[in-house]
């Protein structure tokens, strides 16, 4: 047996019981032996009763005073009570339906029991605990993640014969030279702890030593996809055209603005593929960045194609490249799902034959009949929404383009290097000048009368205003606001005088894009919407976003959508509508109110939520952590990094012997992940 044999070759583990092992992801004794418990009962510092935590599981030891009585009720179940103490204090103890478990206790007899403890009058009280037997050695029981059929208790006994079986011979990735400067223990100790630890200590070595081992086989292989695509020669600049292109604006760019295109300009002289990300706040203006970066590649002979999630960003891209660009001669086409078949060959037939400079468009641009003649630059928009495999994709459009990725979600920098550590960052820090600030506002929903009122008032007065809900319609038994039911009930009651548009996601886009157009044209007061509009859509005159059940929305997310108001010469606001009672949704709502800088607001929301929530690691092509947490393990994460620079100088590919187990891990770690490695 190795660690990669099935699980069914464990003993007690026939078809059915490895089909249950599958759900969770458990298809081999590798998988077993990763998959690591949720958290963990704590058997080994017994209380005493009377200074039980309240609402929280807890171990006591006892003895049995009283041995279990059965109850029968009339439902048919059976109930057994019994009387324990721990010699100061008396407790009743309830077991429902099972003789087995009663039949464990025995009078005069110590055990522990774990479980909670409800304090009654007169008597402490403890349900269907569970039981050990006193001369038991104490410690701390794995509660592994589980599914119908399949329990911790069986979770824990077949990890128990795995690590039985290959105690002797499970190969240690960790070279000894890493091991003792990072004071880590052996790999077969810290599966073991992991699993069955006898202390909090024990528990502590082994997560270090396997979190550890997580962040750096994540690193190892970031770096080698960045030196990956580093290896083959890209297109080399020759001229430069951006300086010109900047001049002609007609606005005076920022700082940031200027020198991000500098740095992606010399990126592009090395003679090596540019491989970039533009980090950029909401406004701080990327796009014309891109423009730049794009004129740059058409005045040198060369093609561009610019991907963006959905179609209205892409038509807005599509709008904002075409004004900018208007006058240079450079041609710019608009690629998208819903365009017509015949329309689509024509934009085909004109990026092959090079008469088209520029493709602005969603994933229709990596269709297999998509051909460019000579594709220099990929510029891909709000990038944590696509795969490695998806903008890799487009790159083999071309031999070794540069690639430019643009997201306005702000991700703190040493995150950012996990993420996109295959990228070199640039940074917009600066508004450009003309951009309001957003005052925020956080209500509970009885407020509502007075949101209507500023409503109405902002409408008179000439503004716009959108209101995004969480659902594009009612699902069954769901109390949050759907924008069909709400811009219904709106157009229907409190806002009847108003002009209310619906758009959510699932409208055909011929629909979406009419709806958007007429509230950009002013023919619509009130956009009812989803976070359809979370990206790009930009209207000047819209002033007021109300956002319903702000408690359901990521606080990047409620940051992107603000962004949709304060674009124009009026006074904008955000209203978040909000009744959740929790502290942890008061706190989110209130850093919203008071910060604008998306910065802090991503480093909050990681804190808050952590990096799993804060965006899909598997949209952004990175591999699934079984153990580590970015933001809890921010320490061992940076003796990791360290830890793999210093090995990628001293092996860069992974190919000596000593590097042997660790490239093996690297590559199973990222052997799911869009794109792979080899």
């Amino acid at each position: 047996m190795d660690l990669d044999s099935v699980i069914g070759q464990l003993k007690g583990i026939g078809e059915k019981r490895a089909q249950l092992f599958a759900k969770l992801g458990v298809f081999t004794i590798y998988d077993l032996l990763h998959l690591y418990p949720r958290t963990y009962e704590d058997w080994s510092s017994p209380c005493a009763i009377r200074d039980a935590p309240r609402e929280e599981p807890c171990c006591v030891r006892v003895t049995v005073t009283q041995e279990m009585q059965a109850t029968p009720t009339r439902s048919g179940l059976v109930l057994y009570k019994g009387a324990v103490t721990d010699g100061h204090t008396p407790m009743e103890v309830t077991i429902f339906n099972s003789s087995y478990q009663a039949q464990k206790l025995r009078a005069g007899e110590e055990y522990y029991l774990y479980g909670k403890i409800e304090m009654g009058i007169g008597m402490a009280r403890m349900s269907a605990p569970e039981i050990a037997p006193a001369a038991q050695e104490p410690a701390l029981r794995p509660v592994y993640p589980q599914t119908k059929g399949l329990n911790s208790a069986a979770i824990a006994r077949a990890v128990r014969q795995a690590l039985l079986a290959l105690r002797e011979t499970y190969p240690d990735c960790l070279p000894d030279r890493l091991r003792q400067k990072y004071q880590l223990c052996a790999i077969g100790y810290a599966l073991e702890k992991i699993h069955f630890p006898a202390s909090q200590e024990e528990l502590e070595i082994a997560r270090r030593r396997l979190i550890f081992e997580e962040l750096l086989l994540l690193q190892l292989g970031m770096i080698r996809l960045r030196h990956r695509s580093r290896e083959a020669s890209g297109v080399c600049l020759t001229h430069n055209y951006t300086e010109e292109f900047l001049r002609s604006l007609p606005f005076s760019p920022t700082g940031a603005q200027v020198r991000a295109v500098r740095e992606a300009c010399a990126d592009m002289r090395t003679g090596l593929p540019m491989n970039r990300l533009l980090q950029g706040d909401v406004g701080s203006g990327k796009t014309a960045v891109a423009a730049a970066l794009v004129y740059e590649l058409a005045r040198n002979g060369l093609q561009c194609a610019v991907m963006a999630p959905t179609e209205i960003l892409a038509e807005q891209h599509y709008r904002t490249f075409t004004a900018l660009l208007d006058g240079t001669g450079i041609r710019v086409e608009l690629l998208t799902g819903s365009l017509r078949a015949k329309a689509k060959r024509e934009v085909h037939a004109r990026l092959e034959d090079g008469s088209c400079q520029v493709a602005v468009g969603t994933h229709a641009l990596i269709s297999e009949s998509v051909r460019f003649r000579d594709l220099g630059l990929v510029i891909t928009d709000e990038q944590h929404r696509f795969g490695v495999a998806q903008r890799m994709a487009l790159a083999h459009k071309g031999v070794n383009p540069h690639l430019y990725v643009m997201s306005a979600t702000p991700i703190p920098r040493t995150l950012s290097l996990i993420i996109y550590g295959d990228l070199d960052v640039s940074v917009l820090d600066e508004r450009p000048p003309g951009r309001r600030d957003i005052a925020t506002y956080a209500v509970p929903g009885a407020l509502h009368p007075r949101i209507y009122n500023l409503l109405r008032k902002t409408v008179r007065e000439g503004g716009q205003a959108y209101i995004v809900c969480p659902l594009a319609e009612q699902s069954d038994g769901s109390t949050l606001l759907s924008a069909a039911e709400y811009a219904k009930k709106l157009q229907d009651g409190p806002l009847r005088d108003c002009r209310i548009g619906l758009l959510y996601g699932r409208m055909r886009s011929a629909e979406k894009d009419r709806v958007m157009r007429a509230f950009a044209a002013g023919e619509l007061d009130i956009l009812v919407s989803t976070t359809v509009i979370e990206v790009g859509v930009d209207v000047p005159n819209a002033c007021v976003m109300v956002i319903e059940n702000a408690d359901h929305f990521g606080l990047p997310q409620l940051h992107q959508l603000r962004g949709r108001v304060g674009r124009g010469e009026r006074e904008s606001m955000c209203i978040l509508v909000s009744d959740a009672g929790g502290e942890t949704a008061k706190r989110r709502l209130h850093v919203m109110c008071e910060t604008a800088d998306g910065f802090k607001i991503a480093q909050e929301d990681l804190k808050l939520r952590g990096p799993g929530d804060f965006f899909g690691a598997r949209q952004h092509g990175l591999p699934n952590l079984r153990i580590a947490d970015m933001m809890r393990d921010m320490d061992i994460l940076k003796q990791a990094r360290e830890a793999a620079l210093l090995w990628s100088q001293y092996d860069p590919d992974l190919r000596r012997t000593s590097s042997r187990e660790l490239r093996r891990e690297v590559l199973r770690l990222f052997a799911n992940v869009e794109g792979g490695l080899n």
